[in-house]
């Protein structure tokens, strides 16, 4: 019953995105909005993390099976995507890069702000 109370919560929050995503005409898709908003409640206290933790992680651990059915189209379309391949290689490259470096940048000032508010 837990794991259903929890996943009903993660349901409704995504469910709440995909309505501001009918209604605010932003080109955000519905997943962000669910995650701004799952991130709004759980800072806020709205929700409680203890609320919604074991579901998370058993989503956490099967996402790798979400990705097959991407990968099946990715060899369905193979023929077209050969002739570019040395393109789609660079972008993954070059876009990898700069997640990481964004990512890491973020995670430092992050954690710099931290230091500064436990020194205070």
């Amino acid at each position: 019953m837990k794991y259903l109370k929890q996943f009903g919560i993660i349901i409704i929050i995504s469910f709440i995105g995909e309505f501001m995503n009918m209604f605010i005409p932003l080109p955000i898709p519905a997943s962000i909005w669910g995650l701004v908003l799952m991130f709004l409640c759980l800072k806020l206290h709205i929700i409680k993390p203890e609320d919604v933790r074991e579901t998370a992680k058993l989503l956490i651990e099967i996402m790798p099976i979400m990705f097959i059915p991407a990968a099946v189209g990715l060899v369905e379309s193979w023929g077209s995507i050969q002739s570019n391949l040395l393109a789609y290689a660079v972008i993954t490259v070059i876009s990898t890069i700069i997640v990481m470096a964004v990512s890491g940048i973020v995670t430092q000032v992050i954690i710099k702000i931290d230091r500064k508010k436990k020194k205070v």
